[in-house]
């Protein structure tokens, strides 16, 4: 009945009200549905629409959306920040110490500031703090130092999000937090998306699949913000859907339409919680994958020697995979892995180069090029060194004209169907 009162466009005033009125409702509110967006939204939903009936006035979509987005700020606790929580047009959110907020668009290599705002640093800590609780965290002296992760909230779109905040105690600057937020694409990325954004041209694209659909093992390098994980998520299109996926993921980037996937997240306990629990890493999580048969393995990125080592011997059991790393190009990309193992494992260069060689199929470089990120190379791994080198094949590079992958000489897993690449070897 009441939708039927009054349907005029509220005043400023008036939406303050609603919005006043329908945060009084939520009082008292279970801190599991504060930290959870989904449930937020809907018990913000229902305040609105509550204290709209009992006031006798209706109003239109936009005004609706617009109030119970200031509910759900509020209540929450997420005050500046949740205005910018949009992962379809932003990657990254930053408060620096000195009180100055930036922001990364998706299509921009860089951070911008916002301008024409600025939060006092009582604002910057209650949002700091209601971070802290949302990831089951607190923010204190005692624990300085805060990384957690926003899980998804389809309902609303947000794909979830990795948060970084450190104490003012940790911090030069003015008295605030800093506080760095990664924000997810919030839907599964598509082979179409990549050509659309001018990654690479349609038949690179699709040649990447192929390989994907033979088994390659596929590891995508580059820099930070470069998209690799967008890249690795969308060739994950190339997958049989009769195939066990397992993906190992810190934290959780790489959202699959497929109907058997395994996601293991490793954990590293806050500083209250290391007297008490220990850390689960990308090498523990790795060891109990091969226990749990994958058919595809699936790593979001290598940062240390024995994640490698134990992605690269899982890969020489049979295991086709995907991966990313932070490196700039197949040379970089050698010597990266190759100081990672030798620091952390202490295994020596040319034992490295050898499996490498034998374990990885296919190298593709991320990098920013003409304004755009761009698939600026894709090279065939020689399974043999060459002079005690990892030997490369460039099989597409940008600029050169080509619109196709050349192909790949190298047997892969899918290519031999009942024969791993041990036996081969």
């Amino acid at each position: 009945m009441w939708q039927q009162l009054n349907q005029i466009a509220l005043t400023e005033e008036q939406q303050e009200r609603v919005v006043k009125r329908a945060i009084e409702s939520l009082r008292g509110l279970d801190t599991a549905v504060v930290r959870n967006r989904e449930q937020l939204r809907a018990r913000a939903r229902g305040g609105v629409l509550q204290a709209l009936q009992a006031l006798g006035w209706n109003t239109n979509a936009a005004q609706m959306a617009a109030m119970v987005t200031q509910v759900v700020a509020r209540v929450s606790g997420l005050g500046f920040l949740d205005d910018l929580l949009r992962p379809e047009e932003f990657t990254e959110i930053a408060l620096n110490p000195d009180g100055s907020l930036f922001v990364q668009r998706r299509d921009a290599r860089y951070m911008e500031p916002v301008v024409g705002y600025r939060p006092t640093v009582e604002e910057a800590m209650r949002v700091a703090e209601a971070l802290a609780g949302m990831v089951g965290q607190q923010l204190s002296i005692a624990n300085p130092t805060i990384n957690g992760r926003l899980r998804r909230d389809k309902a609303s779109g947000f794909g979830g999000a990795r948060v970084k905040i450190l104490h003012p105690i940790l911090t030069v600057g003015d008295g605030y937090p800093a506080i760095s937020v990664r924000l997810f694409y919030p839907r599964r990325v598509l082979p179409q998306d990549l050509i659309d954004w001018g990654l690479a041209p349609e038949g690179v694209i699709q040649g990447l699949l192929e390989l994907v659909a033979r088994r390659a093992r596929i590891m995508i390098v580059g820099g930070t913000t470069m998209g690799k994980t967008t890249l690795l998520s969308a060739l994950c299109d190339g997958i049989p859907r009769e195939a066990r996926i397992i993906k190992v993921e810190d934290p959780e980037e790489i959202f699959l339409d497929h109907p058997n996937v395994i996601t293991i997240e490793p954990y590293s306990p806050s500083w209250a919680e290391r007297e008490t629990m220990k850390a689960y890493t990308i090498a523990d999580a790795l060891a109990d994958v091969m226990r749990m048969r994958p058919d595809w393995l699936i790593v979001g990125e290598v940062r240390r020697g024995d994640h490698v080592m134990n992605l690269l011997r899982a890969q020489l059991s049979g295991h086709p995979g995907m991966t990313s790393l932070h490196a700039f190009g197949p040379e970089e990309a050698v010597q990266t892995i190759e100081t990672l193992v030798f620091n952390d494992l202490s295994i020596g260069r040319s034992g490295t180069k050898s499996t490498l060689a034998l374990a990885v199929d296919v190298l593709v470089y991320l990098d920013w090029a003409d304004g755009k990120r761009r698939i600026m190379g894709v090279w065939e791994v020689d399974a043999q060194l060459h002079g005690g080198n990892v030997k490369f094949r460039q099989r597409y590079a940008y600029g050169s004209g080509q619109t196709t992958l050349e192909p790949i000489q190298r047997r892969l897993l899918g290519d031999m169907p009942g024969r791993t690449e041990k036996e081969v070897s």
